[in-house]
């Protein structure tokens, strides 16, 4: 946890997917603490760019994050998280945050 490049704001970048479907669910932004939190609690912390505050997903709507596993990039200024999904990880209630193309549109599902 010590060798991770954060920016000068404290943070990285954490990308979230899902451990059983391989699927991109999320990008959200992590501070020491809440990575701290994350391995202890197993379960997927935050810190909320907007709101300036540690944020457990999860902890309103009841759609947690089920930590599998965190790994580092290459340059140890990101994180892949994979986990469990309980409910729809997207504010929307859609399975994933990523779910429409460059154009706005909602993406086919194949």
């Amino acid at each position: 946890m010590n060798n991770l490049n954060y920016n000068e704001k404290g943070l990285i970048p954490a990308i979230v997917q899902d451990e059983d479907t391989g699927d991109v669910l999320m990008l959200g932004y992590m501070n020491e603490e809440s990575l701290r939190r994350t391995l202890a609690s197993g379960e997927v912390w935050f810190f909320s760019r907007s709101r300036q505050e540690l944020w457990h997903k999860g902890a309103t709507s009841g759609n947690k994050l089920k930590l599998v596993s965190i790994s580092k990039d290459c340059e140890d200024n990101s994180l892949l998280v994979k986990a469990h999904p309980v409910g729809p990880t997207c504010h929307t209630g859609r399975k994933s945050c990523f779910y429409r193309d460059l154009d706005g549109f909602e993406k086919k599902k194949s």
